[in-house]
């Protein structure tokens, strides 16, 4: 019998495990079939001529708000930017209203979020001083992250900060703990270096040296407790360099917005809406992370997504809110990383799919390749556009690159085989489901 899929992917350049080959790509039922010149029917046939098939783009660090600050955004309207900006699942933070700290709260973010959601996704769990002896439980509910630790305080009111508190929390459980590494006790004792009405202030006040006081001493605690760590948002060289001789027992993040934008640029033009945990620091700190990321030590590339209205922002600071979209962002900025020769598409690939699925244990994501879930992002690196209000999705109605023009966008965002978005349209239902991890599967 001739042989048929559901999907072929036709033409395009398809970026597998061992490289980019010129091949078609079939898909049946979710998952890859078979790669190469295919000569078979199928339901769908998707012409790619000219574009790049990259696997699928994860986000694992967005705020999407629900429940309680839906005012700023929801799981629908968060996961509609990322499909449309490319991204096919994201990891969403706990510091919600109530936080996502018990099971019950669990279960009812995985209930909104059931076709809801237009990608696949899960939520963390917020670590705090009451509900450590329960995390090791609560790490294994399907459709969970793992635990998130603020060690300094953020939005919403998520904090462990003392030393005894934050070992409670490494002693239970053995999934990799995701990090806000900020220390509190430093940031209390220099409020006063805030300055009312400057948000360049803001990386004077939350400083260098909160952030490496906070790395180093939630390594030290890792390494005591036997416990693998993930620090998010790493903003300083100096912390990478540090990271780097502790590649054992901790992996890190870097975001879109602390390579791309410079204070000394982006507090001027911005102000408010430049400001976020960690701060937007210097052009020297800017490329000091473009060199330890050439370095090969950040191991993904999360958006920190972290919405909030035209109307909060606008407020004084320092009683303007800390944080900014860019999940929709974020394919479309590093795709003009590559552009401009920053980074190399390989080294994209490996921080938004593979680099995920290493640290994290993702089943069946992360790579084009047989029996992996057929998750896409297809994109073309050569188009050159501006970034328009009309194209952004999420609900607070903004993006710090609203203007920018870049070169490199995706076109394409397929999920399960599914075309979920296509040229700027959303074809279908949402079709979100929990993503699968290995610890909780098959055991740790």
């Amino acid at each position: 019998m001739p042989q048929t899929f559901d999907l072929i992917l036709k033409s395009g350049t398809v970026h597998t495990p061992g490289g980019p080959v010129s091949a078609d790509v079939g898909v049946r039922g979710g998952r890859i079939a078979e790669i190469g010149a295919l000569r078979a029917d199928a339901g769908e046939v998707i012409d790619c001529t000219g574009l790049d098939v990259l696997p699928g783009v994860i986000d694992s660090q967005v705020h999407f708000r629900e429940p309680g600050l839906e005012h700023k955004e929801d799981l629908e309207s968060g996961s509609r930017a990322a499909v449309m900006g490319g991204v096919t699942a994201v990891f969403e933070m706990p510091n919600t209203n109530p936080n996502t700290d018990t099971a019950d709260r669990v279960h009812d973010k995985l209930a909104r979020a059931h076709h809801r959601m237009w990608c696949d996704h899960a939520f963390y769990v917020g670590a705090t001083a009451d509900n450590a002896e329960d995390l090791r439980e609560l790490e294994r509910i399907p459709g969970t992250a793992g635990v998130k630790i603020f060690m300094g305080a953020s939005t919403g009111s998520l904090l462990v900060d003392d030393d005894a508190a934050l070992a409670r929390v490494l002693a239970s459980g053995t999934r990799r703990v995701a990090i806000h590494a900020e220390d509190e006790a430093r940031m209390n004792a220099r409020k006063d270096h805030r300055v009312e009405g400057d948000p360049a202030s803001h990386p004077v006040w939350r400083d260098d040296e909160s952030a490496m006081l906070a790395t180093k001493r939630i390594i030290a605690l890792a390494r005591a407790a036997k416990r693998r760590i993930h620090i998010l948002h790493v903003t300083t060289p100096a912390e990478l360099e540090y990271i780097a001789q502790h590649k054992d027992i901790a992996t890190c993040e870097v975001t879109p917005q602390h390579l791309t934008l410079a204070g000394e640029d982006a507090y001027p033009r911005l102000g408010t809406y430049a400001q976020m945990n960690p701060p937007i620091r210097s052009a020297a700190h800017r490329e000091g992370l473009w060199h330890w990321l050439r370095q090969g030590v950040p191991d993904v590339i999360g958006s920190d997504h972290a919405p909030h209205t035209i109307e909060e922002k606008a407020k004084t600071y320092p009683a303007s809110p800390s944080g900014m979209p860019g999940v929709q962002t974020l394919v479309p900025l590093f795709l003009n990383h590559v552009a401009e020769g920053r980074l190399t598409l390989q080294r994209f690939i490996d921080m938004t799919s593979a680099g995920p699925q290493r640290i994290f244990g993702l089943v069946g994501k992360g790579r084009i390749a047989l029996g992996y879930d057929a998750d896409f992002t297809v994109v073309d690196l050569k188009k050159r556009w501006t970034v328009g209000a009309d194209w952004l999705q999420s609900r607070c109605g903004w993006s710090p690159f609203e203007g920018d023009t870049l070169t490199g966008k995706a076109v394409g965002t397929i999920i399960r085989g599914q075309r979920v978005m296509w040229e700027d349209s959303l074809p279908h239902d949402a079709i979100g489901e929990p993503v699968r991890f290995e610890a909780i599967e098959f055991g740790s």
